[in-house]
């Protein structure tokens, strides 16, 4: 009876800690911002396409981050009901992404202990001392940007951000994070395709 009872124990334990790593791992994801026109009729758009030239390739060439983002913008799109179509379509998708370096500027609570001598009591008395400790931080912060455009008026209907620390050494990591942001960016898309 013992055993089948700490080993209940143990599985609940198990599954409580499977729960807050997971809900660590949603902590750790990009802020998501996003702003739509309040103008835009959602309910006529069926088609979507690659605005040109996208902000990402301006200097003329694409890049293994940009396919892969065109490739994760795809699959969201098609998710929703939209259909690719490269000159006749009416919403055109354009993203780009910004890279800054940041300082972050924070105290921490301190406590010490300082010594005094009495002449007196000829002895050391000691007194606590409560102080904050300056920190200043350095990292790179990211941005990725989505926005679609309606195709006829040439206007901006809905745009949408990530931003996020950067941390990925690798080119794969840097492929992943692109691809959980524009994941997290279109998860607060609340619109699908005509029928």
């Amino acid at each position: 009876m013992k055993t089948a009872s700490l080993s209940s124990f143990w599985w609940r334990a198990l599954i409580g800690l499977a729960l807050v790593s997971m809900l660590a791992a949603c902590a750790t994801g990009p802020r998501i911002r996003t702003d739509a026109d309040p103008t835009a009729d959602f309910s006529q758009y069926r088609s979507y396409g690659f605005y040109q030239p996208l902000a990402m390739e301006q200097s003329g060439y694409t890049s293994y981050l940009s396919d892969n983002i065109k490739m994760a913008v795809r699959r969201e799109m098609e998710a929703r009901g939209y259909r690719y179509s490269a000159d006749k379509a009416d919403l055109l998708v354009n993203f780009q992404g910004v890279i800054r370096e940041k300082t972050d500027v924070y105290e921490i609570p301190r406590s010490d202990v300082q010594y005094f001598y009495s002449y007196r009591a000829r002895a050391y008395y000691a007194f606590p001392v409560w102080y904050d400790e300056t920190r200043v931080s350095q990292y790179t912060e990211g941005t990725l940007t989505v926005d679609l455009v309606d195709a006829a008026r040439n206007r901006l209907v809905w745009s949408g951000d990530a931003i996020g620390r950067v941390n990925q050494k690798t080119p794969q990591q840097r492929v992943a994070a692109a691809d959980q942001a524009i994941s997290a960016i279109f998860a607060k898309f609340p619109y699908r395709a005509a029928p």
